[in-house]
């Protein structure tokens, strides 16, 4: 296991407590969360996107923007991640202005019962990035996409929506938007493990920085913003250099061989969206955790005492 793997120090006692039957899991909250591409010049390296040197791999492609959550969070404090968050149950339902798939497709591709809860899910990502990186998907009409975001009224607007003081579907209503799911890809599916005490059910979204708009360092769950390509943020965290949880670093490692945003968001279609939920069991003196599939996450931690282990 990767020197930079977010692991908890309590998650040994929480997994025998759960298989003793002794921690009752929580039901996952639905969540979203974007990993916003941007493209670069040939031989744009530089410090912002992770490296300098143009010859290197992970200085050509695009690169993608991350937060470093703060140490103070009680969820991943530390860890490197993309903006996200929570869904909001007023999105379910209200009516709003959409372009792209329409929403029984959305409903099939992210592997939810009916097309409210695809329009939250879908609601919850566009929303995110705005609220983190004052980045939106959204325009005027279903081939447009807005300018300029920096504007005191739009930043009322978007301090509106973290307080939860204005909902998603209400904010695109009063500026008259359509939101435009057509500019974003679904990529992957993670579940919390079960022996967490705050789960999420996540959907992982790419997309492109729109033209005409820039990312800014809004968001109040981050001490840090990045544009880095994949590949170099994935070495980093083998390097133990970038705090990161499984599904962030498995997500920049399939990002790492596209060549422009526009090919991620294409390749997004081919994904695999099957939930990925960890496990745990028993091997002898050993408890095993593992994350189906993902086979470097894997973790063997002492039965009796003690969160030391191997990797």
């Amino acid at each position: 296991m990767s020197q930079g793997q977010w692991y908890p120090p309590e998650w040994p006692d929480r997994i025998r407590a759960l298989a003793a039957g002794e921690l009752t899991a929580v039901t996952p909250r639905r969540a979203a969360t974007v990993m916003l591409l941007r493209d670069r010049g040939p031989g744009a390296g530089g410090p912002e996107a992770g490296g300098s040197d143009a010859r290197r791999p992970e200085a050509r492609g695009p690169v993608v923007h991350m937060l470093r959550r703060r140490t103070s969070m009680a969820f991943a404090g530390g860890a490197y991640a993309y903006p996200g968050g929570g869904v909001d149950p007023r999105d379910d339902d209200r009516l709003i202005g959409w372009a792209g798939p329409p929403l029984e497709q959305w409903a099939g591709r992210l592997g939810v019962a009916t097309v409210t809860e695809a329009q939250a899910v879908v609601c919850a990502a566009v929303r995110e990035t705005f609220e983190e990186a004052g980045v939106l998907l959204a325009g005027p009409t279903a081939t447009t996409v807005v300018g300029d975001t920096t504007g005191d009224d739009w930043e009322a607007d978007r301090e509106a929506l973290v307080a939860r003081d204005l909902s998603f579907a209400e904010f695109l209503d009063r500026r008259g938007l359509v939101l435009r799911s057509d500019l974003l890809g679904a990529w992957a599916r993670w579940i919390t493990p079960e022996f967490e005490p705050r789960r999420y059910d996540t959907w992982f979204f790419v997309a492109a920085l729109p033209e005409g708009q820039r990312t800014r360092d809004v968001s109040t769950e981050a001490d840090r913003t990045v544009w880095i390509a994949p590949a170099e943020a994935a070495r980093r965290y083998d390097a133990g250099e970038l705090l990161m949880m499984p599904p962030t670093v498995t997500t920049l490692r399939a990002l790492a061989p596209y060549g422009t945003a526009a090919e991620a968001l294409e390749a997004a279609d081919v994904q695999d969206m099957t939930p990925v939920l960890a496990q745990a069991r028993l091997e002898g003196d050993e408890l095993v955790l593992t994350w189906p599939g993902h086979d470097e996450f894997t973790k063997h931690v002492p039965a009796a005492g003690g969160g030391g282990g191997r990797a």
